[in-house]
C-alpha cells in the first residue's frame, strides 16, 4: 500500500456501499469480542466448580475478546486504505484464529462439563 493514502484520503473514494459493508464487517468483529467478554464475565461469575476449570474457561474467554477487539480496527484501516488505492483486499489470520480459539473453547467448556 502506498503510504500517501489514508483510509479517509487519497486515492480514489470507493463507492459507499463497499466502505460501509466494511464499516458493518469491523462492527461484527466487536459485537463478537463484546459477546466473548460477556461469556467470559457470565463464566467466572455462574460456574461455581471446579474454580480453576471456570476460571482458565473465563480467561480464554476474555483472552481472545481482547484479541479481537485489538485487531478489529487495523482490519477495518487495511481493507479501506486497499479500497481507496484499488489494490486487492488484504488476507487476515483473524479468520483462522477466531474459530481455532472457538475450538479450544468448546473444547474448555467440554472438558469442565466432563470434570463437574
Amino acid at each position: 500500500m502506498r503510504d500517501d493514502i489514508g483510509p479517509h484520503a487519497g486515492g480514489t473514494e470507493p463507492d459507499y456501499r463497499f466502505t460501509l459493508a466494511n464499516e458493518r464487517t469491523f462492527l461484527a468483529w466487536l459485537r463478537t469480542a463484546l459477546g466473548l467478554f460477556a461469556g467470559g464475565v457470565a463464566v467466572h461469575q455462574l460456574v461455581p466448580s471446579p474454580a480453576a476449570a471456570s476460571t482458565v474457561l473465563a480467561g480464554l474467554c476474555v483472552a481472545l475478546s481482547a484479541v479481537l477487539a485489538a485487531t478489529a480496527y487495523p482490519r477495518w484501516r487495511r481493507v479501506q486504505i486497499a479500497m481507496r488505492a484499488g489494490e486487492p483486499l488484504p488476507r487476515s489470520w483473524m479468520i483462522l484464529v477466531l474459530p481455532g480459539g472457538l475450538l479450544v473453547l468448546i473444547a474448555a467448556a467440554a472438558v469442565l462439563l466432563v470434570v463437574s
